[in-house]
């Protein structure tokens, strides 16, 4: 009898497992292939090669790239080179990307850049985030933008509890900010654990001097994260759920979730929002198998999409760019400035392109 029951257990929880493997092949969109739909005018942008995660760019034009990501397991085609922030002027005839120097004391042997985002204080003071990976551990950190110098001045370095596994941050402040932990845990084995049995222990965080909370909570993996022009709004990415959540902004910092949930058919990262008409632009991995499992005979692909009116009844949902990863492998991030979309990846190149 013992036996038996031992069998049964062994047996349910075999199932369990084979059920939990298919759902991430599902929510991994693991059969996805997508078609080319490359748009006419659009180069590599020179200088990356190892990855631009984020990217924000300023109202003046100034774009500024996350580069060099590395996560344990993520494929690398620069895995001894620490990461860095470079700009580009997007106002400028010939588009170079340059390295923004860091002020001293700051550690760039263990620089590992994710999302980014930047501040502009009411004395035109420019503060840019930087989530932060040092030896696979997690911080924000701030700098202060000195544009004469092409240089990044270290502010603070931020730890906290409540941000073990930080993806992505939105400023809202000079030291004020949110951001989301596409985990509940920072241990390795304990992530993929949540992620396998899809727990659904993803977060958003406010973060202040004054104040740490969580504020919004129950996403499979957020990611991107963004706020409307208006700033009413906070826009949350879900991977692996594929989804986008609008979240209404109160006095009080706190979040409140809409019944808009947006649904797509892709992974998606980080969202940029144009400043002129709202619209968010999302770089997303239309097959997140092939992004952390490295094939280069079968490389991920990237996908753009454009989605406007989020608001509305019916937003509408535009694939502005796709490629099989012939071009571009594993978008990450679209972000627009005067009919100028830069497009970024997890660990491949950047794509410059005019609409």
């Amino acid at each position: 009898m013992g036996r038996l029951v031992g069998l049964s257990l062994m047996g349910i929880a075999l199932a369990l497992l084979g059920e939990r493997f298919l759902a991430l092949r599902n929510r991994l969109k693991a059969s996805r292939e997508v078609e080319s739909a490359d748009l006419p005018n659009c180069r590599l942008i020179k200088g990356i090669e190892a990855g631009s995660e984020d990217i924000d760019i300023l109202p003046n034009g100034l774009a500024f790239f996350s580069v060099g990501l590395k996560f344990p397991g993520l494929h690398s085609f620069a895995p001894d080179k620490p990461g860095g922030i470079l700009m580009m002027d997007l106002k400028e005839e010939k588009l170079r990307a340059l390295e923004l120097r860091i002020s001293r004391g700051f550690n760039l042997a263990t620089f590992n850049p994710h999302g980014i985002s930047t501040f502009i204080d009411h004395d035109d003071t420019v503060y840019l985030f930087v989530v932060n990976h040092p030896e696979f551990k997690n911080t924000v950190e701030i700098f202060k933008f000195e544009e004469e110098e092409n240089s990044l001045v270290h502010l603070k370095t931020i730890r906290h509890e409540l941000l073990p596994s930080v993806n992505d941050i939105t400023a809202v402040g000079p030291a004020h900010f949110y951001a989301t932990n596409d985990h509940y845990f920072s241990d390795p084995f304990l992530k993929y654990l949540e992620t396998y049995l899809n727990l659904r222990w993803s977060n958003v965080v406010y973060y202040s001097p004054n104040e740490v909370k969580v504020v919004a909570e129950g996403f499979d993996t957020a990611n991107g994260i963004s706020i409307s022009p208006d700033n009413k709004y906070i826009y949350v990415a879900d991977a692996l759920a594929h989804e986008i959540h609008v979240l209404e902004k109160h006095p009080d910092m706190n979040l409140t979730q809409m019944k808009k949930v947006l649904k797509l058919d892709t992974l998606v990262d980080n969202l940029s929002i144009d400043p002129s008409s709202g619209d968010i632009w999302a770089g997303c991995q239309p097959n997140g198998q092939k992004l952390f499992v490295y094939d280069p005979n079968n490389p991920p692909s990237s996908e753009v999409l454009r989605i406007q009116n989020i608001l509305s009844e019916k937003p509408t949902v535009t694939t502005v760019y796709a490629n099989n990863g012939s071009v571009l492998q594993g978008s990450s991030v679209a972000s627009v400035y005067d009919r100028k979309l830069l497009i970024g990846t997890l660990y491949h190149r950047a794509l410059y392109c005019e609409l």
